[in-house]
């Protein structure tokens, strides 16, 4: 029999609960006498009975039970593994309402968290055919005897579930997975334990050029050599023509973090290659290259449209990565700057810039909070900055150097709404207005979002 709302909930016991929300992630929120409680696989308007899983001072967890109400928006899950990997979140929910969602999501951090009500936020870009849009995955790798396990972590865990047939990532790379499962398993080298520390095998990581089908293998290990190599590269050669790339990555620290420090080519070379609209970029194993190309013309057209360029403006491209917005900004740019932090990523976008043969570009290592404050004075303006940080967002002094500078425009491209937020109400309490904001769906059937806004000194008049 179901019980109301106690002081101490039991986990023992079946809730009824309306949802009258969802989280930043997708989970669904209602209330029990008060009490927050936080379902997964909920959906704003449905009432459902759940079991609470956990309980804190300020709120609980709860799973579903059963479902009384639906909601139109509800979308039967695609993936058998839906619920348990820590992957895709949200599709239980129709794909148009995943786009409304995500709108919400920027509009109310930014009103939240920003105070900024009466912004522009136009209705999140999604795609015409939201699956298979990876260029890349990375597989964790796992052992239960003699048995060799390859797959995705399940959610809030690094249980692996064993690798499927996944509808975002690349169709190949679930293959490439199974043919280096059975080499590894049927040679009987060992995998790695992560709470040991021991073990050989840690990842595996397929890398896809959408429009040039150039394929890269990449071998996380605890080593530095595989045994029997060659006979690997054959296996995988023999699959797939197209394999430009098969790469030893050695790995032998205690981390979380997937990649060491040292590269070992053993077959083909050391890089893939793939385009962004018409510029071609070499992708290495360490290179941020954004996993959805379709979705990544999109957002760096747009981002081109708001810089609002004329050929007279030096750009600031902030985080540029491997030089990906900073080459697009160059068509239209006097002069661009990259910043980056890592210095490899700088040494691949001097590689890229040359490789499609732009001379109008400069890339400086070091962090944008340092570099820029040093540029500034030294006399070094931009007219225009664009910055992409990570999902921490900028630092203060970063956003006190840009106030100072006063760039006729500053285009922020951002992958977290709540750090956005923080960083426009800064820029808004110093000078600037915002003028539009762009949701772009990267990664459909989670609770991500990326978004790009325009921002103009207080006053102006140009919305370019």
């Amino acid at each position: 029999m179901k019980k109301s709302f106690q002081k101490i909930l039991s986990k023992s016991e079946i809730y009824t609960i309306n949802i009258t929300g969802l989280t930043h992630e997708g989970q669904g929120v209602g209330k029990l006498d008060g009490f927050v409680v936080f379902v997964d696989g909920a959906l704003e308007g449905e009432t459902v009975d759940v079991k609470l899983i956990k309980q804190t001072k300020s709120y609980a967890v709860g799973t579903i039970v059963d479902i009384h109400r639906l909601s139109e928006k509800r979308a039967e899950p695609f993936c058998p593994a839906f619920g348990r990997c820590g992957g895709c979140s949200v599709q239980h929910m129709s794909y148009d309402a995943q786009l409304e969602f995500k709108t919400d999501t920027v509009r109310q951090n930014l009103k939240r968290i920003g105070g900024l009500e009466n912004v522009q936020v136009y209705n999140t870009i999604g795609m015409e055919k939201p699956f298979h849009y990876r260029n890349k995955v990375q597989y964790p790798v796992g052992s239960c005897g003699a048995d060799v396990k390859i797959g995705f972590y399940e959610k809030g865990s690094h249980n692996i579930i064993e690798s499927m047939e996944c509808n975002i990532q690349p169709r190949e790379s679930s293959d490439i997975s199974e043919v280096v499962r059975g080499f590894f398993a049927s040679r009987r080298i060992s995998i790695y334990n992560e709470k040991t520390g021991k073990g050989f095998l840690r990842h595996v990581m397929v890398r896809i050029g959408f429009k040039t089908n150039e394929l890269m293998v990449v071998l996380v290990v605890n080593g530095k050599k595989i045994p029997k190599a060659e006979e690997l590269v054959r296996l995988l050669c023999e699959r797939y023509e197209n394999i430009k790339s098969i790469i030893v990555n050695v790995n032998t620290r205690s981390t979380n973090i997937i990649l060491g420090d040292k590269n070992t080519c053993i077959y083909g070379q050391e890089y893939i290659s793939d385009y962004i609209g018409k510029y071609r970029f070499n992708i290495s194993p360490f290179s941020f290259f954004q996993v959805n190309p379709v979705q990544t013309e999109v957002l760096y057209s747009k981002a081109l449209e708001y810089a609002g360029l004329t050929g007279n403006e030096t750009v600031f491209d902030l985080y540029c990565g491997i030089g990906t917005i900073s080459l697009f900004l160059s068509e239209k740019a006097k002069k661009v700057i990259g910043v980056e932090v890592v210095r490899e990523a700088i040494d691949d976008a001097k590689k890229n810039a040359e490789l499609n043969g732009i001379a109008n570009v400069e890339f400086l290592a070091g962090e944008a909070e340092v570099v820029i404050p040093k540029l500034y004075d030294e006399g070094i303006r931009a007219d225009v900055v664009v910055v992409d940080p990570p999902r921490k967002g900028c630092e203060e002094v970063l956003l006190k150097t840009l106030v100072a500078m006063k760039p006729a425009r500053i285009v922020y491209v951002s992958c977290n709404p709540s750090t956005l937020a923080r960083d426009l109400k800064f820029l808004c309490e110093n000078g600037f207005e915002v003028k539009e904001v762009q949701p772009v769906d990267m990664f459909p059937w989670t609770g991500h979002v990326e978004a790009i806004i325009l921002m103009t000194k207080c006053g102006s008049e140009d919305k370019k």
